[in-house]
Order: C-alpha cells, then sequence, then structure tokens
C-alpha cells in the first residue's frame, strides 16, 4: 500500500528542509502548493509574495492533478504543506483514500528562531497575524483522524 506522509507543522518549523535531507524522499512525489508559486514567481520575474494571492487558486489546481497523476500510478507522497487542522488533513485523506496516512509534525520553534527563519527567506513574507492564526489553531494529529503512524520530527 503506498504512504502519504503529512507533514505538519507552522510555516518556518523546518518542514521543506527536513525532506530535502531525506534520501528516501528522492523517489517519492513531493506535493506542495508553495512549489508552484515558486515556480510561477521566477517564470514572471516576481518575488512569491508579490503572486501568493493571484496565483494560489491555480496553484491548488496544479498540485490537485499532482496528487491525481501520484494517486494513479501508486506512488508514495510527502505532502508538503502546513496542515495544522483536522479540516486540512481531512481534504488530505479523502483525496487519497487507498494510501496509508503517516503525520510527520515538526516542533514550532521558539518566537525568535521562528522569527529568524522566517526573515531568512527573502522575497516569501508571511504576515505574523497569519503565522499567530495557525498557532492558535493548531491541532495535533490523532490515529483517530486515520493516521497509522504519528513521527515527531
Amino acid at each position: 500500500m503506498p504512504k502519504c506522509y503529512q507533514l505538519i507543522g507552522v510555516p518556518g518549523s523546518g518542514k521543506s528542509t527536513w525532506v530535502d535531507k531525506q534520501a528516501w524522499a528522492f523517489s517519492c512525489a513531493k506535493i506542495s502548493t508553495d512549489k508552484w508559486v515558486e515556480i510561477y514567481a521566477k517564470e514572471v520575474g516576481l518575488t512569491y509574495s508579490q503572486v501568493f494571492t493571484d496565483f494560489m487558486p491555480t496553484a491548488i489546481g496544479l498540485m490537485a492533478e499532482e496528487v491525481i497523476v501520484a494517486r494513479e500510478m501508486n506512488r508514495d507522497i510527502i505532502w508538503d504543506q502546513t496542515s495544522t487542522t483536522v479540516k486540512s488533513r481531512a481534504k488530505k485523506f479523502a483525496m487519497l483514500p487507498d494510501h496509508e496516512h503517516i503525520a510527520v509534525v515538526f516542533e514550532t520553534p521558539s518566537r525568535i528562531e521562528l522569527k529568524r527563519r522566517l526573515d531568512s527567506r527573502p522575497g516569501k513574507e508571511i504576515p505574523n497575524a497569519v503565522i499567530e492564526g495557525m498557532l492558535a489553531s493548531f491541532e495535533m494529529p490523532t490515529e483517530e483522524e486515520g493516521f497509522k503512524e504519528i513521527r515527531f520530527i
């Protein structure tokens, strides 16, 4: 049975950095809206932040197409989004009912470290209110949601 690794954590918690360091992850389909936003921003010569609002609906559509292809090919998937709420994770379960889901939870760094990490990404500004909202609404994943395993990084 193919696996879906749902990465769970706020922006700047280390999700994408962690994936890039996992040798086993190179054979997985990496699903992310950020990837599409970054590609488009580069193509049009703008920053992530400059294209985010207008391009996000397109990025979501492209990501969904990627999920369908990976699902049809029975590929293992790494879903690199924040996935901080039960509702956001339920959508992933619904799209991949035949995958074994594994939660990979990333600890939120201290506010100082989180700010340092977020500030180190020029052109990719996330408003503080968005981060605070994610922190306030964060829901720890549970096996009752459907996860076969929950890993903490």
